[in-house]
């Protein structure tokens, strides 16, 4: 962003003028840059139509996922104009600050980075994304967002005091100083907390018990091969593992016909594909392996949220090392899985390692996978 494309203070000023009247300051105190970011989260008038904040999408409470069902069952979120609608399911920021910048590791295969292609490199790229999607928070560009953000007298005490007086000059400044006070938030405690039952077994303080010992046994087994995709470093587990390699892969997830396409049609999502650092049809419908922390509390599940129940997702890849009446059925219709959305990409070498996923391993998996809920996060287990 240049700061000759952005207006002068002026220029600025004349737009507040025009605005409606500024609503009242968040009651969130604003002592530092993460109580900055942290105001900014919640404030619904960053979007267009001042109705949607961050954490419309992403519920603290929550687990920082949609909480709310009105499109496909809450497979994908509605936007800020209350009728477009996404094709991915929002994913839980949970951890996500952890995840490392797009790049690729010594073999040449792409790893880490932002939203589930890596289209955002860093976190920090990534902030700009829902404040200017057009389905999301829809606003024209980062201008119009300082514009919102300065309507306010509070912010912009705030903006002074932690980022000095002659920012409120510098309209590309006061732009860099939104994205470093959200990702300083986003990079808090508040999101990573380490606290699980999962965690607390591993200092000591927690018993599991037999269901959850037994899934935990299989999930880190060569039983499965869940650690496969499910650990930043399968060689070496620590003690804040993320349970996710960040790599890409199409594990031939169904179509979720559920989603609406702007023309009615069934679009398949090509994914990785749609990264600009791409240029390979071989990368179509891979997508970055979500951390399983907090995954019983953050359905539904996959990129576009077609299955609801965790043991679903986890029986689904039964599909591939169990030939057989069962593993070919969907227990929430009760039909054969639907065919995968990218087909040709699949990763049959990986999906048939291990032995079979039936249904007394996959509730095995699940108990396991519930302990690692952050603790303030329990209570919404059922």
């Amino acid at each position: 962003m240049q700061a000759r494309n952005l207006p002068h203070i002026a220029t600025l000023l004349l737009s507040l003028s025009l605005a409606p009247p500024a609503l009242p300051q968040s009651p969130l105190t604003m002592d530092s840059v993460e109580d900055f970011g942290r105001a900014l989260f919640f404030d619904t008038d960053l979007s267009l139509q001042r109705t949607q904040s961050c954490a419309t999408c992403h519920d603290p409470d929550l687990a920082f996922v949609d909480p709310r069902r009105d499109i496909a069952s809450g497979a994908v979120s509605l936007g800020a104009d209350g009728r477009s609608a996404g094709r991915r399911n929002t994913p839980t920021l949970t951890y996500a600050a952890l995840t490392p910048p797009f790049h690729y590791d010594s073999t040449g295969f792409p790893v880490g980075g932002f939203f589930l292609d890596g289209r955002a490199a860093t976190l920090d790229e990534q902030l700009s994304g829902p404040l200017l999607s057009k389905i999301e928070m829809a606003q024209p560009d980062m201008n119009a967002v300082v514009i919102r953000v300065l309507e306010k007298a509070g912010y912009r005490e705030a903006l002074a005091r932690l980022f000095g007086a002659a920012l409120l000059d510098r309209p590309a400044q006061v732009a860099k100083a939104l994205v470093a006070a959200l990702t300083t938030f986003e990079r808090s405690s508040a999101f990573s907390t380490f606290d699980s039952k999962y965690d607390r077994y591993l200092k000591g303080e927690a018993v599991l018990s037999r269901d959850e010992g037994l899934g935990r046994e299989l999930f880190f087994s060569n039983l499965t091969n869940c650690a496969s995709c499910h650990l930043s470093s399968p060689q070496q587990i620590s003690r804040r593992e993320t349970f996710t390699s960040y790599r890409y892969h199409n594990i031939g997830v169904p179509t979720n016909a559920a989603i609406p396409d702007p023309d009615g049609s069934v679009v398949p999502d090509i994914g990785l594909q749609a990264n600009p650092a791409i240029d390979d049809a071989a990368q179509a419908g891979r997508f970055r392996v979500p951390t399983l922390r907090n995954v019983a509390v953050t359905g539904p599940y996959m990129h576009n949220g077609v299955f609801t129940d965790l043991h679903t997702a986890v029986f689904f890849y039964g599909k591939y090392t169990l030939n057989n009446a069962v593993s070919h059925t969907n227990p929430e219709t009760g039909l054969p899985w639907g065919s995968a959305e990218i087909p040709e990409t699949v990763d049959m070498n990986l999906l048939r390692q291990g032995q079979p996923i039936d249904h007394h391993r996959a509730q095995l998996l699940v108990a396991f996978l519930r302990t690692l809920t952050d603790a303030r996060f329990e209570h919404l287990l059922r």
